[in-house]
Order: structure tokens, then C-alpha cells, then sequence
């Protein structure tokens, strides 16, 4: 019986419809526990593949028959198996297209919000990996904001929208994935555009992105203002975006503040990330949007699976912006850090230029969950 494949963008939209889905993850225990789709009406059932060679009959009472059922494994074969089984033992089941690895490179577009003289700014959901990228779109001009390496997505959907990236931007060096900011840069003739003290040690051309420059795209004069806001990273950059959207990089999250340590400098770096928090987006609007580089949990997702928020309401929610004493926050930050990404220091080394490491093996970089945030 032929089993039907569930690609990773009907995952997606499961998850910002929040529908109910029962997933049957084959790999090994711990791949599950790093790292696996989450959803808010998802259920779970892990079974390494190698546990099942033997048949499915012994999981059958574990797997409901009135859910819809998906299977997922790494890389798409394991899970095709299991599927099969499962579907020959009388239940309907789908098997993750592409498996996790598809799941790790997906990217959902949605519209975040109009720009007051004209044109739109989306937001790009890699729900796998919980990175957030942008595209601001006016009179037939493009700008790109922490793009990632799948730099297919952004230039197809800009031709689909019939706009032309004319401007590309990291807001620092990244750690935990790779950019595609350089390549698209390259592709369409773009200037690109990283902050000139995470670029030390880059090994190409780049236009310094410093605070008080105006970046205007397309004809309605849209102003970019840089602000500098170091803390995640000696150079890390937010923007304010047509004077009602502030994109706050890997600084600010919904849910958490930034992790300070992903060049070794937690001890050094935690006085700036309170500077920038605490003083110098005190002085912004409150009523500035916020949209960060990345998410930490899938609770942080709006209705529309859009991640966003008012800085006035971070202010009063977000946790890490609410420690009054500076050594509580020291503490905090220095004392409630995740891991380290996977292959963080290649990561590194590859978005500086000083090494090319090939498709598979940028995959493999990245493969895991996002951890640039303080827990």
C-alpha cells in the first residue's frame, strides 16, 4: 500500500492552524530529545527505526486510529518504512517529505505588516530551525534582513512579487546558522551591508553598517536607521524600519533576551547587552514593533504564525528586560546558557568567507535547535 508524503510546508500550516497530529519520530532517542517539530496540539511517540526492523505490531495500542498520524525520521527512508508497515496494519499515515533535514530548510513567508508610503515588510518563518528573516518591499525594490543560506526562497519570492533586491543586511555575524546575505548580494548585484565590527575578519567586500546611516528603498524614501546595540555580539545592529518597526536581531526575542557568549565573550559582552537593552531601546518607542532574528518556543508564534511585539509590552512581559540589579543580570545571563549551536565555530568561519564547506556539509552545520537565546 502506497503511503502519501506530508511536505514540511502542510506541517507548517498545521502548526499556525494549531490542528491536532500525532507524530511518530523514528530516530535515535536522543536526535528526539535535541531537537523535533513542535506544535501546540501535537503529540509524540518515539520509537527508534532500529527497534521497529522487526514490525510495528508491538506500537500499534500507542498509536491513536482517529488522529492523523505522521512519521519522521532524518532524512525521509526510515520513516517511508515504518509508514508502510503502519499502513498495512490498517491505519492511514503519512511520512515527513525530505525528513528532518527538509523540516531544517523550510521557510514560511507571511506579511507582517504595510509601510505608511507604500509597500510591505514579510517575514520569512524557518519554523524548524526558529530563525526569522525579512523583506522589505517598496515601489519595485527589495531589502533583505538576515537571510538564510537558502537563498532560492528569497529571490523566487521577490520575482514573484516583481520586486528587485537591491539591498542585503546581516545584523551581525551570525553563529548558529549560516548566511545567505553574501551569495544573494553576489546573484543579483546587491550591496551588502554587515556591521564593521563583527567583520574584522571577513575575507570580502562589504558596505559598513553604521548607526545614523539611511538606507531609502525604492521611491517612497523608506528609511532603515541603523542602531547600534552590541551585546549579542561586539557589532550586533538593530533597525528601525519606516519609524514603526524595530528588527532586533539576535538582541531582543519575545520570550528572552540574548545569549552573549557565542565568540567566548559572555563575562565581557553582558555589560553592552544590558547598555543596549536597558538604555538604548528605552529611549525608542514603545510603540515600535518588534520583530527578532529569531524564536524560542512555538508558543511565541501570533494567529498567523507571524513572531511580533510590541516593545512597550516586552517591556512589561519579557523577563530580561525586568532585572533591576545589574549582578542579578549578570548572573542571569551568564549563569542560564544553553549549549553552544552545533559547529558554531564553523558557522562562524564560514559567514567571515574563510572557508566553503559544501551543501551537505552546511546542512549538517545547522542540523539541531536554535540556541541563541538566555533560557
Amino acid at each position: 500500500m502506497t503511503v502519501k508524503p506530508m511536505t514540511s510546508k502542510e506541517v507548517t500550516k498545521k502548526i499556525f492552524n494549531k490542528e491536532v497530529l500525532f507524530i511518530l519520530d523514528v530516530r535515535n532517542e536522543g536526535d528526539f530529545q535535541d531537537w523535533k517539530i513542535e506544535g501546540e496540539n501535537f503529540e509524540y511517540l518515539n520509537i527508534p527505526y532500529f527497534d521497529l526492523l522487526d514490525g510495528v505490531e508491538e506500537i500499534l495500542e500507542q498509536i491513536p486510529s482517529d488522529k492523523e498520524i505522521l512519521v519522521v525520521c532524518a532524512k525521509e527512508g526510515s520513516s517511508i518504512m515504518v509508514a508502510e508497515m503502519l499502513s498495512e496494519a490498517g491505519l492511514t499515515v503519512s511520512y515527513l517529505q525530505g525528513g528532518m533535514k527538509a523540516w531544517s530548510e523550510h521557510l514560511e513567508p507571511v506579511k507582517v505588516g504595510d509601510l505608511k508610503g507604500g509597500g510591505e515588510i514579510y517575514q520569512f518563518v524557518r519554523i524548524g530551525k526558529g530563525c526569522l528573516s525579512y523583506m522589505v518591499v517598496s515601489n519595485g525594490e527589495a531589502a533583505l534582513i538576515d537571510a538564510t543560506r537558502m537563498t532560492d526562497i528569497y529571490l523566487d519570492y521577490a520575482a514573484s512579487i516583481g520586486a528587485r533586491i537591491t539591498h542585503v543586511f546581516d545584523t551581525h555575524l551570525h553563529a548558529d546558522h549560516i548566511s545567505g546575505g553574501r551569495v544573494i548580494a553576489e546573484k543579483t548585484n546587491a550591496t551588502y551591508w554587515l556591521p564593521p565590527k563583527d567583520a574584522a575578519e571577513v575575507t570580502f567586500e562589504y558596505s559598513p553598517l553604521e548607526g545614523g546611516g539611511d538606507v531609502k528603498i525604492g521611491e517612497t524614501m523608506i528609511n532603515i536607521h541603523a542602531l547600534y546595540s552590541p551585546g549579542h555580539t561586539v557589532g550586533s545592529t538593530s533597525f528601525i524600519v519606516d519609524e514603526n518597526f524595530l528588527l532586533s536581531g539576535d538582541i531582543l526575542f519575545i520570550d528572552s533576551i540574548g545569549r552573549p557568549d557565542l565568540a567566548g565573550m559572555a563575562e565581557d559582552w553582558v555589560a553592552d547587552l544590558r547598555e543596549s537593552l536597558y538604555k538604548r531601546y528605552r529611549e525608542l518607542s514603545e510603540e515600535l514593533i518588534v520583530l527578532p532574528a529569531h524564536f524560542m518556543i512555538i508558543e511565541e508564534l501570533n494567529e498567523d504564525g507571524s513572531v511580533s511585539e510590541k516593545l512597550g509590552t516586552l517591556f512589561a512581559k519579557n523577563h530580561g528586560l525586568n532585572i533591576e540589579d545589574e549582578n542579578d543580570f549578570r548572573k542571569l545571563v551568564t549563569d542560564n546558557l544553553p549549549p553552544q549551536p552545533n559547529a558554531y565555530q564553523e558557522i562562524r568561519e564560514t559567514n567571515m568567507g574563510k572557508i566553503n564547506p559544501d551543501v551537505e556539509k552546511q546542512r549538517e552545520m545547522e542540523i539541531g535547535p536554535n540556541r541563541c537565546a538566555v533560557r
